[in-house]
């Protein structure tokens, strides 16, 4: 693979990443503000519990990518 590719590669890793770790943080705060996201009494529910699961995924993948293309850039 020639270094060009390798870089462009890693650099679209980092934007994915980036772009990620941007949004769902911003997607989470929304969320938690949905008049779905608490019951009657405050406790959460099944609405805010999988959303957080889903977003949280989300966060780690996008950690992983953007270790991938710095290990991507350094190699």
């Amino acid at each position: 693979m020639s270094d060009a590719v390798g870089v462009v590669g890693a650099v679209l890793l980092l934007i994915g990443a980036a772009f990620s770790l941007l949004v769902w943080p911003t997607f989470l705060r929304r969320v938690a503000k949905d008049e779905r996201a608490r019951d009657a009494h405050g406790r959460p529910t099944r609405f805010l519990t999988v959303h957080v699961v889903l977003i949280t995924i989300a966060l780690l993948i996008a950690t992983a990518q953007a270790v991938a293309g710095i290990w991507w850039l350094i190699d």
